[in-house]
Formats: structure tokens, sequence, C-alpha cells
């Protein structure tokens, strides 16, 4: 069984070694190529003075190199760090200084860009840039740069010894509500248990094939490939463009298993999905769909099990609701993913009764070592934890306190609130923006929205709404539809009507830091 995450890749295979591991456009390994990409991508960080544990940051599109680099990295005792590549240079130079990254793995045409801001990453010793035009590559002031091929070609150096699971194997970083992204730390075992869960609540197997649309940077994202490589199925890699890209790889690829955001369902639901759609489940998390989005892909999507999940970095999943469940309770989170205990508790850590708003907190395998270099969030977040019948163990348990208020109800299912942190202050209420939001997309009309909390000189905060309107919708008419169905309090002191969707985060998330910065000053004199 295996223990450190790379191994996914390496037992599959020896189990079935002409099995199709990964796609990316006309690129198709099987288990015995990819393990071979992998084992060279770890010579070569090894070759060019890898140590074990040191970091090793790869920012570029999703392609096989990315995916060697990363699981190498680990296969030679370091730790990945995936970066978005839509982020900024002086993001990525920023996340490469704060984990102290040795080795950068990019694309030549990344790198291009990047290459200015890397003189703040002082302790970057190595670029390593795919380069299949075969141009002249940048050069680094201090830092070594090589080709792809030409660091594969290298005499490989000496791996580090062989890891154990409680070893660091990736920092994932993941923007907070105020300040600078934070790094999560995922050890082996951290990774492992997450692949072990979620690939035996979907029941995958071997002949499943999925879909990979969101970043790997995204531990969402990074779930489809470890989940994928643990049973031996094939991942699909995408960089879509627009929704009809998903789409026609969908069909094209047979894809049997797709997972999503919000935003990306809702412009995947009003699609033309076939008849003979060979998609076996979906999931979603990153945040609550909306019901009139569900109804439509259930529709579109007949045959194919939804599963509504929720999750935190700090713990890689931690909630899903059965398919069963959904025409029961749709607003669900579900209950704990298999080898996880999820609790409500209150602010003195006594657990809540039945329906009474409380902190989740996730205990387990799954929860991370912690946030990269910042003490102070991690003893915010991260505390010990007595579990039943332990009040003689000496050495504690961490467990993660999430920031998200929930409830659960009598039969132990669990309802999203608010995140603490984007809970609105009105008039001396606290507000949840998703019960204001919810009233907005059963009465309103609107595609998306969302609900801020904007400094009022008078109330504290006020709502704002902002939203992408249906056809026909305005202010005026918004807030007639909902007027009724909101107390005084809660309801909008400017709504925002638009046409276009509202911004996201690298994620694909709707960017509620970005609206709330923008409409900072809306009701200042």
């Amino acid at each position: 069984m295996s223990e450190l995450i790379h191994e996914f890749i390496f037992d599959s295979a020896r189990r079935t070694p002409g099995a199709e591991a990964l796609v990316y456009g006309a690129r198709r390994l099987d288990y015995a190529a990819l393990a071979g990409a992998v084992r060279s991508a770890a010579d070569a960080l090894a070759a060019v003075g890898l140590e074990r544990g040191e970091r090793v940051a790869v920012c570029m599109e999703k392609n096989v190199e990315n995916v060697a680099a990363m699981f190498g990295a680990a296969a030679a005792g370091g730790v990945f760090v995936p970066v978005n590549p839509l982020l900024k240079p002086e993001q990525v130079a920023y996340i490469l200084a704060d984990c102290n990254v040795r080795v950068l793995v990019t694309s030549a045409d990344r790198l291009r860009l990047l290459a200015p801001a890397l003189a703040q990453c002082p302790d970057l010793a190595t670029v390593i840039a795919v380069n299949p035009s075969g141009a002249a590559l940048p050069e680094v002031p201090g830092v070594g740069v090589l080709g792809w091929d030409s660091a594969l070609a290298a005499p490989p150096g000496t791996p580090p010894r062989h890891g154990i699971d409680t070893d660091m194997a990736a920092i994932l970083y993941t923007s907070g509500s105020t300040g600078k992204p934070k790094g999560v730390v995922l050890s082996h075992r951290n990774l492992v248990a997450g692949a072990a869960s979620v690939s035996t609540y979907l029941n995958n197997t071997p002949q499943d094939r999925l879909l990979a649309v969101l970043p790997l940077s995204f531990d969402y994202g990074l779930s489809q490939l470890t989940t994928a490589f643990r049973v031996g199925a094939t991942a699909v890699l995408l960089n879509h463009l627009l929704p009809r890209d998903v789409l026609k790889a969908v069909v094209a690829e047979r894809i049997t298993g797709l997972a999503a955001v919000p935003p990306l369902w809702l412009q995947l639901a009003p699609l033309a999905w076939p008849a003979d759609c060979t998609l076996r489940y979906w999931t979603n998390s990153g945040g609550a769909m909306q019901r009139p989005t569900l109804d439509a892909l259930r529709q579109a999507l007949p045959n194919a099990q939804p599963y509504l999940m929720y999750g935190l970095t700090e713990a890689f999943r931690s909630t899903y609701l059965p398919p069963s469940e959904l025409e029961r309770r749709p607003d669900s989170m579900g209950k704990a993913i298999p080898n996880a205990e999820v609790l409500v508790l209150r602010p003195d850590g006594s657990e809540c009764d039945a329906d009474e708003p409380g902190e989740l907190v996730h205990r387990g395998a799954l929860v991370s070592l912690g946030y990269w270099n910042d003490p102070a969030k991690t003893a915010e977040r991260f505390k010990p934890f007595v579990q039943p019948g332990g009040a003689g163990l000496t050495v504690p348990e961490w467990a993660v306190w999430s920031g998200d208020t929930v409830r659960r109800d009598a039969e132990g299912f669990l309802y999203f609130i608010s995140r603490t942190d984007e809970m609105i202050k009105t008039s001396g209420y606290r507000v949840s923006p998703t019960e204001v939001e919810e009233v907005v997309y059963a009465r309103g009309g609107v595609l998306e929205a969302a609900a801020i909390g904007a400094p009022h000189p008078a109330l504290g905060q006020a709502i704002v709404i902002i939203a992408q309107g249906a056809p026909g919708t305005t202010a005026e008419t918004l807030l007639a539809a909902v007027k009724p169905h909101l107390p005084a309090y809660m309801l909008p002191q400017r709504i925002v009507v638009a046409d276009a969707p509202l911004p996201r985060n690298p994620n694909g998330k709707i960017d509620r830091k970005s609206l709330s910065l923008h409409y900072a000053d809306c009701f200042q004199a």
C-alpha cells in the first residue's frame, strides 16, 4: 500500500504498466511511461543539488512536465509547491521567497515574464524551463538556468534517503480574506489519506477517466490527480478557455468524473450535454451551489451522480453529501468523509446542540502541518484537541478550526452558515452573506451574486449586493424582489447589477476580497 504520494504512480505502474495514466492533448502516457518520467524528473532534481525537504516550485499550465515535476520532487525527497500560472510575477516571487524555494520549474515563456521578479528570491538556485521551441532562455543573475531536456540528460545525482509519511510533501498557497497568501504544509500522510478517502466515497476504479480542469495549485484540482493515480485510473489535463471546451473534452475523452467550482458549473449547466454522456459522477466544492444551477445540472445529466462537497485546504476535504440524500436535503454539506471527524464547537470548546451554530472543527489524518513560516496564524487555526477518553494523553493531537460557522441537524447532517471573517456586522446584527445571497438567487432573477459588507458611518457596515443580472434585471427590480423576504436590517443599502460575470480569484471562486476592496469607500462622504 502506498505511503508516499509519488508511490501511487509507481504502484499503479507495477500493477498495470500499460494502462493509460495521463492525457494532455495528443500526448498519452501509460503508467510505465509516467513512472519513468517521474523518476527522470527526480534524478534531474537530485542532479542540481536538491536536498531532502527543500522546495520545488512548479509554475506553468497543466501539462505532462508539470505533473512529472511535482511528483518527481516528492520522489526526490523534496516538497513541491504548485503555483498558479495566472498569478502576476510579484505574486509568484512572494511565494518563492516565502517558502525558500530552491528550484523553479516553469515554461520558457513564463520565465521571460518572471525573470525580473526572481531577484526577490534569495534562496532560488536553479530554474528548469520547459522550452520546446529551443529558443535562448533568459539569464537570471545568480541563478542557474537550464532547459527541461538538458536537465533530464544530466547524470543523476544521489537522491535523498527514503522518506516517511509524516515528511512534508507539498505546500499549497491559499489566499485569505486579508493579507498575503498562506502556505499550507501538507505531509505525504495528508495527501495519501485524502486520496484514499475521496476515492472510497466516489467509488473510483481503474476504469474511471477524470478531467482535471481546476488549477493544480488548488487542493481540489490536485485531488483529481491523486485520486486517479491511487486507483490506476486516467487523468486528462485541460487548460480550458471556454466552458464549451470542457464539454468537448468530456465527450472526446469519455470522461467519467468531473470536478468544478460553482462559477464554472453555472456556465456549464446551460450547455447542450449529450444524452449518452459518459459522466458517472460530478462533484462541487469551493462554495455552495445555488439551487437553480443544481436543478439544471441534474436535468442535463440525469445519469450522473452529484456529490456536493466541502473542504478546506488546511484539511484537504472534510464533508460530502451522498447523492441518495440530495433530494431530501439539497442545502446540506453532508457528513464527514471517511477517516475524518467533524465537530461543531462553541467558543469554549464544548459541542453545540442540534441546530445550534458553531465553528466547524476537523480532526484526523487529513489535518495539515500548519502554515509555513507563520506561527501566529498557525496558532489561531491549529489547536490541541483532547479526543474522547484521552484526558491522560500528554502529547496533544492537533485539529484545525475552520473559521466557518455551521450547524448540525438532529440527524447529523451539516449546513454551512458563513465564514466567520465574512460575517457582516450591521446595525448591531451579525449577518451571514450566504443567507442574503440565497434570497437573492431565489427571488431576484440573477445569474450570480455576492453580498459583502462595506464600511458605513452610521451602520458600522452596510450590505452591498453585486450581481450579474438576468435579462431585464435592474437594481430597482432586484430590491423589490428581495425586500418582502428580508428583515429591515438585512436589506442591501446598495445594489450593483452588471452584465459581466463577477471577478474570480485564481481558483475560480468569486473574489470577495477584490469586491470588498472595490466597494470599501462607497458609503464614505
